[in-house]
């Protein structure tokens, strides 16, 4: 009786064991693109163990039990990138005051549909720069996170830090209106308050801090060209933030704005429509990021004009935006960092991929437009040692297209297959 149950207890343990022991998987890739190496490996073999990558090698011998995904007749990249989104937010309207429109609970719970079709873009991780609503974003990713929905890694920001009146407040209403506090969580009046905010935004959940130094194209009653915050609050931000190993952003349309930001220490520039060659020049030698939205314009222009956005917004996007595209182009020949963002919010979630042609047709070749999406994003996003490429170690996010991305960009508007973590969660359909 005691050497039965003994026996019973060691195959208990067994059991228990053996259900510990993450899940091996092979993904089966007609062509695989190296973005560290930029170049085309073909019938190569991903293994994997549980969420990451353990192996990429020649086409061979399969891992006994393995589960094998047959992405044999296709294109297979690593997990798109967008680091320009907002997914907790309401996309982008005719209404100046839709923020308004929509309470916490509905806000965010459209945001779990804006997660969900983002991933099915293939956008397995996103940096998302700023939500109305103070926090809705921290709580989508953290519902992401634990499993409760699906959708792309997300790095947030809890709430935008910006002047009163200034690109990330609430605009537009009558003088004696209210707005309730947790649509103005960011709005700071000094240095001190930046710090104060900056503080608070890291202690419930932000992983980076958006400022917004110059006005905004959609943003009613503001400037573009217009620097809003000071050199002196942009400073406090970043400075403020990096006590806790927290790096900041900076929304910047105009060149004083964007010259301000660099020189105060930020990670990268966001839209830097209006860019000057000195600009350019800081941003080259201070080792920032730009993140250029340059497909927006044509979406706002025709859009806009069909839903009737207002003819302030429909100015300022005619005004900025064939300068952004041009100060892109001067940017990426001057060596500027360049990651791959798009505004996603401002139109439909989910288009994510349509900027890539965008970026081919003003400088990029098609392997730069894949790595600004890619290896790019992670590094600006400090994440390289987890994604970004198709690399043992790595989380297995990948993406798969029946076309060849290097010869037409255009098919990564339109994946066939995605994978996060090692689970397929799109298909592809045979």
């Amino acid at each position: 009786m005691h050497r039965l149950i003994a026996c019973l207890f060691t195959l208990c343990l067994a059991f228990a064991a053996a259900a510990e022991e993450p899940q091996v998987s092979v993904v089966h890739a007609g062509k695989l693109v190296d973005v560290v190496n930029g170049k085309v490996l073909k019938d190569q073999m991903i293994v994997i163990t549980g969420e990451r990558i353990t192996e990429v090698r020649p086409w061979g011998k399969v891992p006994e039990g393995a589960v094998v995904t047959d992405w044999s007749d296709m294109t297979v990249l690593p997990g798109l990138m967008d680091m320009h989104t907002h997914l907790a937010d309401a996309g982008q309207s005719a209404s100046v005051l839709a923020p308004l429109e929509l309470t916490a609970a509905e806000s965010v719970l459209q945001g779990v549909e804006h997660a969900r079709v983002t991933l099915m873009a293939g956008f397995t991780t996103v940096r998302d720069v700023g939500v109305w609503r103070a926090f809705n974003d921290v709580a989508l990713r953290d519902a992401i996170n634990k499993g409760i929905i699906i959708g792309p890694r997300m790095a947030v920001v809890g709430a935008y830090v910006t002047v009163p009146g200034g690109a990330g407040d609430i605009t537009g209403q009558a003088f004696d209106v209210e707005i309730p506090k947790d649509l103005r969580f960011g709005v700071v009046r000094s240095p001190a308050e930046v710090r104060e905010r900056v503080r608070t935004l890291i202690q419930h959940g932000a992983t980076f801090i958006k400022t917004l130094a110059t006005g905004a194209v959609l943003t009613s009653g503001t400037h573009v060209g217009a620097q809003e915050l000071s050199e002196e609050e942009l400073r406090a931000a970043v400075e403020e933030a990096a006590n806790y190993n927290v790096y900041v952003t900076s929304h910047a349309h105009g060149a004083a704005g964007i010259k301000a930001a660099v020189r105060a220490g930020v990670r990268s520039i966001e839209h830097g429509s209006l860019i000057d060659d000195e600009a350019i020049e800081l941003m080259a030698k201070h080792g920032t990021w730009l993140v250029a939205d340059i497909y927006n314009g044509d979406y706002i222009d025709e859009v806009g004009r069909a839903d009737g956005w207002g003819d302030e917004i429909l100015a300022k996007n005619e005004a900025t935006t064939e300068r952004q595209r041009e100060g892109f182009r001067k940017a990426h020949a001057a060596g500027v960092n360049i990651a791959y963002g798009t505004d996603s919010g401002v139109y439909p979630h989910g288009d994510n991929g349509k900027q890539f042609v965008y970026m081919v047709r003003y400088g990029m070749s098609e392997m730069e437009a894949i790595r600004s999406a890619t290896l790019s994003g992670a590094e600006l996003l400090g994440w390289d040692a987890d994604v970004g490429s198709i690399d043992s170690g790595k989380f297995a996010d990948m993406v798969a297209v029946k076309g060849d991305p290097l010869k037409d960009i255009s098919v990564l508007e339109h994946v066939d297959a995605v994978m996060k973590g090692g689970r397929v969660v799109k298909p592809a359909v045979k």
